[in-house]
């Protein structure tokens, strides 16, 4: 006869399990954004749920990728000691934040091209960055609840 679990343990999961609940929550913030502008801003167009799925999994991925990149360039400038190197890692830090906006944006238009638009000033940049600054807000706050319900 199987044993029921007590409802007070604490679930113990792995670092793999860890990794797919924080991308699958990420994705499905990032889902939730992307819709909730598509239907309340003029800027945003995407053409159906399951492009905006595809989007949502592809801005993660290479959200993933320029958080690898941007530390690595910082993990150089940390090795280093002084003044300039502190100058330097601000300015690259910052080139690869706001340079991959630029390089997402287009792996989109590649991907979707029409299907997936985000309108409005310099080319739809800023609605972009608008949406992504959002969706990290909102990953934050869920990350923050998720913290305190597990003190």
């Amino acid at each position: 006869m199987a044993q029921k679990n007590n409802p007070s343990e604490i679930l113990e999961i792995n670092n793999r399990q860890k990794l797919y609940l924080r991308y699958f929550t990420a994705i499905l913030i990032d889902l939730t954004v992307l819709n909730l502008f598509d239907e309340y801003w003029d800027l945003v167009e995407i053409n159906s749920f399951t492009i905006s799925l595809l989007t949502a999994v592809i801005l993660q991925i290479l959200l993933f990728i320029t958080i690898k990149i941007e530390h690595r360039i910082g993990d150089f400038f940390k090795s280093k000691s002084g003044a300039l190197a502190k100058i330097g890692h601000f300015f690259s830090a910052w080139a690869v934040l706001f340079g991959s906006k630029l390089v997402i944006l287009e792996a989109l238009n590649i991907a979707f091209g029409d299907e997936v638009l985000f309108k409005g000033p310099f080319h739809g940049i800023v609605a972009f960055i608008v949406v992504i600054i959002v969706m990290l807000v909102a990953e934050g706050i869920v990350t923050k609840i998720t913290k305190l319900l597990s003190s």
